[in-house]
This record gives structure tokens, C-alpha cells and sequence, in this order.
């Protein structure tokens, strides 16, 4: 199960919307929306970190609270 005490984190500024982590989240949770990624649904992220780990640009990474 998912800790639900760790949140998916972007930082606009840093993301240039490549598409990688999209391509690369095996719960389809991200989009690119205007030329950004979004989280599209958190409650479906199994917090695998493949986005964090995929990302050039550091722009998405998950959180403890």
C-alpha cells in the first residue's frame, strides 16, 4: 500500500515538459498540461518515484509531510 504521508511534488518553474515521467508513471497520474506536467489523479500514485528518478530537470519528486 501507498504511504499516504509522501505527496508528488512539481515545480512549475523547472519543468520544461518533456514528457518523460508521463511516459515513464505506470498508473497514468501525469499529463502534460500547457506545455507543463500536472498531477492528474495523486490518489491513484502508488509513489513508485519513477517520475523523481526520470526527470532531466528535478521539476517532480515526492514529499514526506
Amino acid at each position: 500500500m501507498a504511504n499516504k504521508n509522501v505527496h508528488l511534488r512539481i515545480n512549475q518553474s523547472w519543468c520544461k515538459g518533456c514528457g518523460i515521467c508521463v511516459a515513464f508513471c505506470p498508473k497514468d497520474v501525469l499529463s502534460i498540461v500547457e506545455e507543463k506536467v500536472s498531477i492528474t489523479d495523486e490518489e491513484l500514485c502508488i509513489r513508485c518515484g519513477l517520475c523523481e528518478q526520470r526527470c532531466p530537470d528535478y521539476a517532480i519528486y515526492l514529499e514526506e509531510d
